[in-house]
């Protein structure tokens, strides 16, 4: 089992002083929770463990510039599309800060920052998942510059324990199609400490799955995920949720293994109501779907019982709807998606997706 001190970086001099400055690019997209995880621990360690396709088109690409400079400490500027942004720097100098234990060379560079998202900013999808897995791919190019022997696996799993510090959810965007954070007794290899691909066969009926997501509201949450996982802390049904995302999560390898659509369909849906539940019965309680959320919901419903297309849906902590199908079923879902439920999108805003493999070096 890898514990967090198997990250700390150790240095080698020589090497530390051959890598004075550079520049890398990488990519890494969003994703999608399917086994939500609500609630967490210390250290960014989630409450129960979870399940997630990985998104293809919804990522943020970031550019890394480093150089030497003489003075220790942590330096760096933030730009977003090519400007400065001031107000994304304390998230970045909290991620920083919680990385240095393992990650010490960071302190012996200045750093140069600038990201940008394939999808609107303002667009109500959160950037904090592909954003931090970005950034912590380009934090583990530098430390395998420093430490050319690197084995990938090590490369892979500390850049998912890294981003994970950032953003909980970061820690599923850096390698595989399905990917499981967290504990699981089923799951070999599972850990709170980084995500893994699923170590099982995925069925052909979930290859190139289809996701499109529907842009309810674009506005800021009113309530933050931060504050809404900590609220899991005192919550009267905490205990029951958490031995029941383990148990969904049980359920749902079984049905990405053998292609049960139908069940796949009623645990997805539930897990997504689930969540919203959890957040309704919180102290203080609050409620992040909108009206349109709930019309959508009901006509995907609809849609599916009078044609007997398996398409449905799931939402992630907001007001957007995430739809889900097979790719054979592309042309006719969409057409359903154009003609009536965009009405129901923000300006009819929709943008389409499908299940992708996780963070791309660039250059």
């Amino acid at each position: 089992m890898i514990h967090a001190n198997d990250f700390v970086f150790e240095a080698k001099s020589t090497l530390s002083n051959s890598v004075q400055q550079g520049k890398f690019t990488w990519s890494a997209p969003s994703n999608i929770a399917l086994v939500k995880y609500w609630g967490k621990r210390a250290h960014q360690i989630p409450a129960n463990p979870s399940l997630s396709f990985t998104l293809s088109h919804c990522k943020t690409l970031t550019t890394l510039v480093f150089s030497k400079k003489e003075a220790k400490g942590l330096s760096f500027d933030l730009l977003f599309e090519g400007q400065p942004k001031e107000e994304f720097k304390p998230k970045v100098q909290k991620f920083f800060e919680r990385i240095l234990p393992y990650c010490s060379y960071i302190e012996a560079y200045h750093f140069t920052i600038d990201t940008t998202n394939t999808f609107p900013h303002s667009s109500g999808i959160a950037s904090s998942a592909s954003g931090m897995a970005a950034l912590a791919m380009n934090v583990m190019a530098l430390e395998r510059a420093l430490h050319p022997e690197m084995a990938n696996d090590y490369f892979t799993k500390k850049a998912s324990f890294l981003a994970r510090l950032g953003s909980g959810s970061a820690c599923r965007s850096i390698a595989g199609e399905v990917v499981i954070w967290g504990v699981h007794e089923e799951i070999e290899g599972s850990s709170d400490l980084y995500g893994i691909e699923a170590p099982f066969a995925i069925h052909q009926q979930f290859k190139n799955y289809q996701d499109v997501i529907l842009l309810v509201d674009k506005g800021e949450k009113q309530v933050s995920s931060t504050v809404g996982h900590d609220l899991m802390h005192d919550h009267p049904f905490s205990s029951e949720r958490f031995q029941q995302a383990h148990q969904n999560l049980s359920k749902l390898k079984k049905t990405l293994q053998t292609g049960d659509v139908k069940e796949f369909i009623a645990l997805v849906e539930s897990e997504a109501l689930t969540l919203h539940a959890m957040m309704m019965t919180s102290l203080p309680y609050f409620i992040l779907m909108k009206p349109n959320t709930l019309k959508i919901i009901e006509r995907i419903w609809a849609f599916r019982a009078k044609t007997q297309l398996p398409v449905c849906f799931t939402l992630d902590a907001g007001a957007n709807v995430h739809v889900l199908f097979p790719e054979n079923e592309k042309e006719k879902v969409l057409n359903f998606i154009r003609e009536d439920l965009s009405k129901f999108c923000q300006n009819e805003h929709f943008i389409e997706d499908k299940i992708g493999s996780g963070a791309l070096f660039i250059e």
